[in-house]
């Protein structure tokens, strides 16, 4: 049955006309539906009991609770969603002054990055609109959401934009776009995002060098990171918008045929080349092995100096704090429990 969470204000209009109703109910139905977060067509007490059975004879909300929950000694929570036969995962994360949602956009990933758990699990469909949205709106306390759990949201990009839009719209949940960061590895639908949101960007760059960096992101054969950092450097950020680089930090170890090592002085100085006059930041960040996973992570001394070196060059740098680890929950780690059976 056809879902209305996901549907703009202009389809929520042509639904409540569909159905008998008059087209300002469309207004009330987004209203409903993302405002008010309701769950079932009963709970929309301004629209007629006749309004309501007829929506409920050809829609859905599209509204469904976690399946399963796990909790990290750090406070930390893991949750697994159905998305039809699949499951994908969201991870809550609560500070002090903040809670930040880490959202999934694909079920699996085609990316294929050799460090990453997510992609073993090969790829299994893109996440529509509202499969995005239902992960959000099981929680009420968030100040901001991170798209950057189980797939490349690029690659899913009429999906992301559209439940980026319902987010920041005034009809939808009037968030400001500056409170929202959409991660990508670099393909050429970034452009409909830099040109069509004001959302924040996060690139996954892990290796400013084309070549090291193909070995270990398949992605970068697609767009060189290069390439990506030349677009970037098309649009404004020195306002309030901003743009990262995320940098999983190896210091020892091979992949076949290449050197992981990618905090030496060496990759200091291109990362300083590369992101020359661009105005942002670089995460650093500790890889987290899972399992069967090669990539030695580098230690905190070494990450220590690296960062450093990066800051007193003028080039922004900060070491992020690992959270949720010990359930599968960090950068990088999402698998889907149940998918693998574990």
């Amino acid at each position: 049955m056809e879902v209305l969470l996901g549907k703009t204000l202009e389809e929520l209009q042509t639904v409540a006309l569909s159905v008998g109703l008059q087209k300002f109910a469309g207004k009330q139905l987004a209203e409903w539906l993302y405002v008010r977060r309701v769950m079932s067509f009963d709970e929309m007490t301004n629209i007629s009991l006749k309004g309501r059975e007829a929506l409920k004879a050809h829609y859905a909300v599209g509204r469904h609770a976690p399946v399963r929950e796990a909790v990290s000694v750090d406070g930390t929570r893991k949750y697994l969603f159905t998305v039809g036969e699949q499951f994908i995962e969201s991870v809550y994360i609560p500070e002090e002054d903040r809670a930040t949602l880490c959202v999934s956009t694909q079920a699996g990933c085609k990316m294929g990055c050799k460090f990453c758990m997510t992609g073993t699990l090969g790829f299994h469909g893109h996440l529509p609109a509202s499969e995005i949205l239902n992960q959000i709106f099981y929680f009420d306390d968030l100040t901001n959401i991170v798209y950057m759990g189980e797939g490349e949201p690029m690659d899913n990009i009429d999906n992301v934009l559209r439940s980026l839009e319902i987010m920041t719209a005034p009809y939808g949940c009037a968030w400001s776009p500056k409170r929202i960061t959409v991660s990508t590895v670099g393909i050429p639908a970034m452009k409909r995002f830099l040109d069509e949101s004001e959302c924040h960007l996060a690139v996954s760059m892990h290796n400013p060098f084309p070549a090291e960096r193909a070995l270990i992101m398949p992605a970068e054969k697609l767009m060189s990171i290069t390439d990506v950092v030349s677009l970037i450097k098309q649009y404004d950020w020195t306002h309030q918008r901003r743009v990262s680089f995320e940098y999983i930090c190896w210091s020892s170890g091979s992949t076949p045929g290449n050197t992981i090592n990618n905090v030496s002085i060496r990759h200091a100085k291109e990362l300083l080349r590369l992101l020359k006059g661009l105005n942002c930041r670089v995460n650093l960040i500790r890889f987290h092995a899972g399992v069967d996973r090669q990539f030695p992570s580098s230690d905190e001394k070494a990450m220590e100096f690296f960062r450093d070196y990066l800051t007193n060059n003028g080039l922004t740098t900060t070491i992020r704090k690992s959270r949720g680890e010990d359930i599968l929950a960090a950068c990088g780690m999402l698998v889907n429990a149940l998918n693998n059976n574990q």
